[in-house]
């Protein structure tokens, strides 16, 4: 039981970490978490991360909240991703309720104006990595490239419900998948 506890509290300690010094929401934390769970602590695999974050975007609530849910689970089960999930929420909450109690004062400061221009930089800086790591260790070909096309056309373009796309693309690539085992058979 001891054990579990210590788990469970380097798990609150690590995504209160990532949580507190991430700025631009779940995406932007991706990276972060992939680099503390899977390089540095060695929780999970590459392939674990990619297998979290594509559950944790198909679930609802933030991608963010749910890799972190996740990992802890697979870590510590039912503590585990109870303290991960408070460590990634709390720093947030905090920060946003200190915030709003002064934000009203200072928002017309050219100072502030321009630092959370800097902080919309490199929130997309840090989208566009962790898009970058995911193309990289995701299944490439002919399937998969067209999966991802059409994802993208359907949500950006054509206003489709994300849920829609997210369960018309599993259903493509089983069917895919299927089609693929009867030709080898």
């Amino acid at each position: 039981m001891k054990e579990k506890f210590k788990k469970a509290l380097q798990l609150f300690v690590t995504f209160f970490k990532i949580g507190a010094f991430t700025f631009g929401g779940g995406y932007a934390m991706i990276p972060l978490i992939s680099k503390e769970v899977v390089e540095n602590k060695k929780w999970v695999t590459d392939d674990d991360i990619l297998e979290i974050v594509a559950i944790a975007e198909s679930t609802p609530g933030p991608i963010a909240i749910n890799s972190a849910t996740f990992v802890g689970y697979k870590v510590c089960g039912f503590w585990g991703s109870f303290f991960a999930t408070l460590g990634t929420v709390l720093p947030s909450f905090t920060i946003i309720l200190a915030i709003s109690f002064v934000l009203e004062e200072f928002q017309h400061l050219k100072a502030v104006q321009y630092a959370f221009e800097g902080i919309r930089a490199g929130v997309l800086a840090l989208l566009i990595k962790a898009l970058w790591t995911m193309y990289k260790k995701c299944p490439k070909g002919l399937v998969s490239y067209i999966i991802m096309s059409g994802a993208f056309i359907s949500t950006a373009f054509l206003d489709v419900p994300v849920l829609a796309v997210i369960i018309g693309c599993a259903i493509f690539g089983y069917l895919t998948s299927v089609m693929a085992e009867r030709k080898v058979k």
